[in-house]
């Protein structure tokens, strides 16, 4: 959270007592607004010896909390209990002044933006000049003030302070989850680290809402501002990625590709998509998924010498089998798509072409990876992977599908949409606009490249050469392992992967002579490629000591010191 001062605005102070100030709220009032301020009067409007003092005083230092007011000035008998309700608040820092210099001090070195003023032991001469001290005083903007205030923010936020007083157990295993997260390597590709604002969204009262329908088209009433959310989502997707249209409803990625199926062709049609096996995903044509179940899918994959898509056999394929649609994407490809290409083989036969990006969104968004949209008719994606938001899925198209794409989304597959998760998306889409964003994407390249090069020079196979983008496919044949036992082997080590199928895989699904490593998450904590010599150091040590449990456990203690200089994503 970025410590910011209130120092030379012309400022709104809002004011709050109880009946310990009541009598010189007045007083402060006229003396605030000749000084040029405006003046928020939180209360009390009427003497009640009996009154409580949050009752006045959380209105006031909210409305600083929320932007509302720039600070606020609360008087009650001691100052303490005004003090300790104030310093509740994130973003508020509250100083109990007696004397003129603790006030200018808790401006120069905490950057105070709430004064309380205890009535029992000061007049409002007295007062005055605490006022005047505290007003006329600018933060010093030292870097060690600036590091200090910004620890207290990080350090005290609990955004399950909720849970922990309704359901302890639940609290207890959100925790364990936090720390097992806070002390690894997260290494699986379609795992992020979401903002604690995305978070925070998630846990809003937007919840409580049902909103079956579209913007401005509701089955439901009181929808007005859930529809300037999901209205707010839509737009700012389709100007992070050059959309014509935009659908942010669905749940996931699967339902999302699931109603583009159902939009663009009809059960048993042909489907010329990626095969699982070398790189595809489940609703690309698995035949125990709906993809496979309801269409005839062709399969496509990878060239055995190079492990690069064969753009040629995909052609072939699509002259031979005439689809009605093309799908491309991927969940364990670590090349760039040639969507171009695509699009030139399907117009060819006369194809729809469908890109399902949920892997490389991210790096989308941010110039990392060519950009789907422009050559495509429908584009799905998850918001969570790279993209870093919620879990949830997103449909992008040409205007002229989406009236269609809404109705298979609802009333076709869901009912009401998840308006606190599209929250959330809108504020992944609005942290994918900013130059941080792309600064991180940009990173997550160079540092995927950078271990797939380490763990080459330590004797592992890298699929295909190398990476072009956040993820690497790692044959494990060399080292006499298979993806399943090396991947709970770094278990222990709290190194997290997941086994997957190299293309021409020998090894059952359950077995894979593969692991697939992404760094997404990693990057997002702020490792950078120097740490990725070490993070492929904790791997190859992983697999060489891979049957000995105890070993396997000491070298996580060695992760867990090694991560702690690498924050998780914090307030």
């Amino acid at each position: 959270m970025e410590i910011t001062d209130w120092y030379g605005k012309n400022l709104r102070v809002a004011i709050g007592t109880d009946h310990g100030g009541y009598r010189q709220k007045p007083e402060l009032a006229a003396f605030l607004e000749e000084k040029g301020c405006t003046v928020l009067d939180c209360g009390p409007f009427t003497y009640d010896d009996g009154d409580d003092y949050p009752d006045f005083g959380v209105p006031a230092v909210r409305a600083v909390a929320r932007g509302e007011a720039d600070v606020a000035m609360l008087i009650c008998r001691s100052g303490v209990g005004m003090g300790i309700l104030a310093n509740r608040f994130h973003g508020v820092r509250a100083v109990c002044a007696g004397d003129a210099g603790l006030a200018k001090k808790s401006r120069l070195h905490n950057c105070s933006n709430v004064l309380v003023l205890p009535g029992d032991v000061l007049d409002f001469d007295a007062m005055k000049k605490v006022v005047e001290a505290w007003l006329d005083t600018p933060f010093s903007g030292d870097e060690r003030h600036i590091r200090r205030l910004s620890k207290i923010e990080t350090q005290t936020y609990d955004d399950i302070a909720a849970v922990r007083h309704a359901d302890p157990e639940v609290a207890k295993i959100i925790d364990r989850e936090a720390e097992r997260q806070a002390d690894g390597i997260e290494l699986i590709a379609s795992e992020n680290f979401a903002s604690c604002a995305v978070r925070a969204a998630q846990g809003s009262v937007l919840t409580n809402k049902y909103a079956e329908g579209y913007p401005g088209k509701r089955y439901y009433n009181g929808c007005e501002f859930v529809d300037e959310m999901e209205s707010l989502a839509i737009e700012r997707v389709k100007k992070l990625f050059g959309a014509e249209a935009a659908n942010v409803q669905p749940h996931s990625g699967s339902s999302a590709n699931q109603a583009v199926y159902m939009a663009l062709v009809n059960p048993g049609d042909t489907v010329l998509a990626m095969s699982l096996d070398h790189g595809g995903h489940l609703t690309h044509g698995h035949p125990l998924n709906f993809s496979g179940m309801l269409y005839n899918i062709v399969p496509y994959g990878v060239n055995r010498e190079t492990e690069l898509i064969d753009y040629d056999e995909v052609e072939r394929l699509a002259v031979e089998n005439k689809p009605k649609m093309i799908l491309a994407g991927a969940s364990a490809y670590p090349r760039v798509i040639d969507f171009a290409r695509l699009r030139a083989i399907a117009d060819k036969v006369g194809a729809k072409l469908f890109v399902d990006m949920a892997h490389i969104a991210g790096l989308v968004a941010a110039g990392e990876h060519p950009n789907p949209v422009p050559y495509c008719d429908v584009v799905t994606t998850t918001t969570h992977k790279t993209l870093r938001g919620p879990r949830g899925g997103l449909i992008l198209c040409r205007e002229e599908y989406i009236k269609s794409i809404n109705s298979k989304v609802f009333p076709g597959m869901q009912g009401g949409p998840l308006e606190h998760v599209i929250a959330g998306k809108a504020i992944c889409f609005g942290e994918a606009l900013t130059p941080a964003f792309k600064a991180y994407q940009h990173q997550v390249r160079l540092n995927a490249a950078k271990l797939a090069d380490e763990l080459a020079k330590r004797g592992f196979r890298i699929v295909s050469g190398g990476t072009d983008n956040h993820l690497m496919l790692i044959d494990l044949r060399p080292k006499q392992a298979t993806g399943k036992a090396v991947a709970n082997a770094l278990d222990l080590a709290r190194i997290t992967c997941n086994k997957n199928m190299i293309p021409f895989d020998p090894e059952k699904p359950f077995v894979t002579s593969g692991i697939r490593v992404g760094t997404p998450a990693i990057t997002t904590r702020g490792l950078k490629e120097a740490e990725m010599v070490r993070v492929a150091d904790f791997i190859e040590r992983g697999v060489e000591l891979r049957e000995d449990e105890a070993a396997l456990r000491s070298l996580g203690n060695e992760v867990k010191e090694f991560m702690a200089a690498f924050p998780m994503p914090q307030f």
